[in-house]
C-alpha cells in the first residue's frame, strides 16, 4: 500500500485513513505538511502512524506514504467516555471504539433508527437485504440517514433457514454495497430461531471460500464454536438466549468456555434485554455485544441505546480489573482491631 498514485493531471496523490475515515492528499507529503493542510497545531494534537507514536520533535522528517493509518487525538473537555481507556475491537483487522454493535430493525421509523444508533456510540449496525419497493421507488432508504461511509454496515442473513439462502443474499449484499464483512445467521425453525448448525458450517465454508470476512451467529456449543473458528470466521458470535426473547445471559458457563478458547473476538449476539445483561456479557470476558430489540422495543429507545453504551464499557472495565473473589463469609472492610 505505499506505492502512490496518480490523478488525471499526472499529480501525485496519497490516500490515507485519519480517525478512520480516507482522504486524499498532493504528495509527497511529511507529518508537518499533513497537520499544517488540515489546519492543526502540531503542538496541540499526538500522532500516531500505523500504530507508531511520531514523536513531535520528528513531524517535518516523518513522510506520509500512500495506505498509512493514522489517528490524530487532542485533549477535550469532560471525561465520560471511556472507551479509550481499553485497547480497541479489532474484527478482521479493523479496529473499533465501541464493542457495541446495533440492528437496524423494530424502530418507529428511520429518523428514530439514526438517533439510536448515535447514542449507542455503536460504529458497526448489522443491515438487513430486502427486496426494493418496485411500487414506490422514491421510499426513504436506511443509507439516506445511516452513512455507510461513516459508520460499518454490516449485512446479515436474518430470516434465512438454508446455507444456500444465506449465501444467495450475501452475495447480492456485496454486489449492492460491495461489503464483505458480514454477518450469517442460518436458523432452524421459526419458533426458537435457534441456529441450524449443520447449514450453518456449511454456509460459513463457501462463504470464506469466496473471501467474505464472516462474523457468525451460533449456538452456545463451544465445540461448534471451536469449528467455526478454525475454518477461518473473524468473530464468533454465541447467544445468550433466543432472539428477542430479552431474557439476559442464561448460559454463562458456555459462553466463558468459548471465550477462553476462541483466537477471534467473541460477542453475544442475541438475548439481551437490559442493560446489566450486557454488562454481565462483558464480565464473562466477551469482546462485544450486538443487540437489536433490546433497544427497539424499549419504552424509550434513545435512553436505553445510551444506557447499553455505558454498560459495555462498564462490564468490560470490571471484566479487565478482575472482580474480588466471593466468599462464604462476611469480611469487614474496617479493621476490628483497635475498637472503643
Amino acid at each position: 500500500m505505499n506505492r502512490r498514485v496518480f490523478s488525471n493531471t499526472g499529480v501525485s496523490v496519497i490516500i490515507v485513513s485519519i480517525n478512520g475515515e480516507e482522504r486524499s492528499f498532493e504528495g509527497p507529503m511529511t507529518a508537518q505538511t499533513l497537520l499544517q493542510s488540515l489546519s492543526l497545531d502540531p503542538q496541540k494534537v499526538a500522532l500516531e502512524r500505523n500504530r507508531q507514536i511520531v514523536p513531535r520533535s520528528t513531524y517535518g522528517a516523518v513522510d506520509i506514504a500512500h495506505g498509512d493509518r493514522l489517528e490524530i487525538v487532542h485533549f477535550v473537555g469532560g471525561g465520560e467516555d471511556q472507551s479509550f481507556i481499553d485497547e480497541p475491537l479489532v474484527v478482521a483487522g479493523v479496529r473499533y471504539r465501541s464493542r457495541l454493535i446495533v440492528g437496524t430493525g423494530k424502530y418507529r421509523d428511520f429518523a428514530q433508527t439514526a438517533e439510536a444508533v448515535k447514542a449507542s456510540g455503536a460504529e458497526i449496525v448489522t443491515v438487513a437485504v430486502r427486496r426494493v419497493n418496485l411500487s414506490d421507488p422514491s421510499q426513504p432508504m436506511l443509507t439516506d440517514y445511516l452513512d455507510p461511509k461513516s459508520i460499518t454496515y454490516l449485512p446479515n442473513t436474518a430470516g434465512c433457514f438454508t446455507a444456500d439462502d444465506a449465501v444467495r443474499t450475501l452475495r447480492l449484499a456485496r454486489e449492492a454495497g460491495g461489503w464483505d464483512l458480514v454477518k450469517l445467521e442460518v436458523l432452524g425453525d421459526k419458533a426458537t430461531l435457534y441456529p441450524d448448525m449443520r447449514e450453518t458450517l456449511a454456509a460459513a465454508k463457501v462463504l470464506i471460500d469466496e473471501g467474505f470476512k464472516v462474523m457468525v451467529y451460533t449456538s452456545d456449543d463451544p465445540l461448534f464454536a471451536r469449528e467455526l473458528d478454525a475454518m477461518g470466521c473473524v468473530a464468533i458470535m454465541p447467544l445468550g438466549a433466543p432472539i428477542g426473547s430479552g431474557l439476559g445471559i442464561q448460559n454463562p458457563v458456555n459462553i466463558r468456555l468459548i471465550v477462553e478458547q476462541s483466537r477471534v473476538p467473541v460477542l453475544v449476539d442475541a438475548g439481551v434485554g437490559t442493560a446489566s445483561d450486557a454488562a454481565i456479557a462483558m464480565e464473562l470476558g466477551c469482546d462485544g455485544v450486538l443487540m437489536n430489540t433490546a433497544i427497539a422495543e424499549a419504552k424509550d429507545p434513545i435512553r436505553m441505546a445510551r444506557a447499553m453504551r455505558h454498560a459495555v464499557i462498564a462490564g468490560r472495565d470490571a471484566y479487565l480489573a478482575g472482580r474480588m473473589p466471593k466468599k462464604r463469609y462476611a469480611d469487614p472492610s474496617s479493621p476490628l482491631s483497635g475498637l472503643i
